[in-house]
């Protein structure tokens, strides 16, 4: 294995040009207006590595917001906070083959969310963050994430009222059979906890200062939890996908439709990416064709 911190500039160039090449098989999200204004064009890179060297590329000072990706960090929240037995009393660890927004598949499973890492289980462990309101969990849950990581980031205001004008009808429909069947305790509060954690925001150096905290040894975070999440972002992280990823790039990774895309190299360090383009399945398209060379490489694949 070469190691993440071998890696030159001239590579790093060439794999980020032919990522981009790629990207325009994509397209933006554009159910969220705000999301729709980016353009399919920006890349950014940023890489954390154990022995403290970073390394980045591209339109670094680009902001957007963390969408599903904070999905793994909500569950680390949980985990460090309520234990594994009461976080997966609620939601269980078995990857989708549906789409991340299927009521259908919460419905046949009974109501029981298959993942945190699609919506179903996001929202229902939204339902569960500590906090007052909606507010004061998202702010207590920003802070925790900062103060750990050494991050900057924040609720955009502007793209949470992008997300609430277009709330969506699958969302609404899923929290409403949750709450049917007694799995949330508010209804309205999980749905706003679950939109306002969502556009936390940042830039790729803060993703990939939290994707340290996955990859790394932190007094403040159990090594067992960041065993769990990495192992549920494996088999889950990348929606329907996440079984073809695994092979082809062997990390534990979480996307977002904000564009974002986190790959954790355990015991070396964190390679965050931004690319707002998508496939059909929600995944960043080129920042998961970045990775995939930079994974194949320097041989970072998490199984030999």
């Amino acid at each position: 294995m070469k190691g993440l911190d071998k890696v030159t500039t001239t590579e790093l160039s060439a794999w980020v040009q032919q990522a981009k090449t790629q990207a325009e098989q994509g397209r933006l999200a554009d159910r969220i207006p705000q999301l729709a204004l980016a353009n399919p064009n920006w890349f950014a890179v940023h890489i954390c590595c154990k022995s403290g060297k970073t390394i980045n590329f591209g339109d670094t000072d680009c902001v957007f917001p963390l969408m599903s990706i904070i999905k793994t960090f909500s569950l680390l929240y949980l985990l460090e906070h309520l234990g594994a037995e009461a976080v997966f009393g609620w939601v269980g660890v078995e990857p989708s083959d549906s789409p991340f927004n299927s009521l259908e598949q919460l419905v046949s499973d009974r109501g029981r969310p298959r993942n945190p890492m699609i919506n179903s289980g996001a929202i229902t462990l939204a339902d569960k963050l500590p906090g007052k309101d909606a507010s004061d969990r998202t702010l207590l849950f920003c802070e925790w994430l900062n103060q750990l990581a050494g991050c900057q980031l924040y609720l955009d205001e502007a793209m949470l009222t992008s997300v609430r004008l277009t709330r969506s009808k699958a969302n609404q429909a899923i929290a409403n059979y949750l709450a049917e069947i007694g799995h949330l305790e508010n209804l309205e509060t999980a749905l706003d906890t679950y939109e306002q954690i969502c556009c936390i925001s940042g830039r790729v150096e803060d993703l990939a200062l939290l994707g340290k905290l996955l990859a790394l040894e932190h007094s403040c975070v159990s090594a067992q939890n960041r065993r769990i999440v990495n192992a549920v972002m494996s088999t889950c992280g990348l929606y329907e996908a996440s079984a073809e990823f695994a092979v082809r790039i062997g990390l534990p990774m979480k996307s977002g439709i904000g564009g974002g895309l986190v790959a954790i190299v355990p015991g070396k360090g964190a390679i965050a990416c931004y690319s707002p383009a998508l496939d059909t399945v929600g995944n960043p398209v080129a920042g998961l064709i970045f990775v995939e060379a930079l994974s194949q490489n320097l041989e970072l694949s998490i199984f030999g």
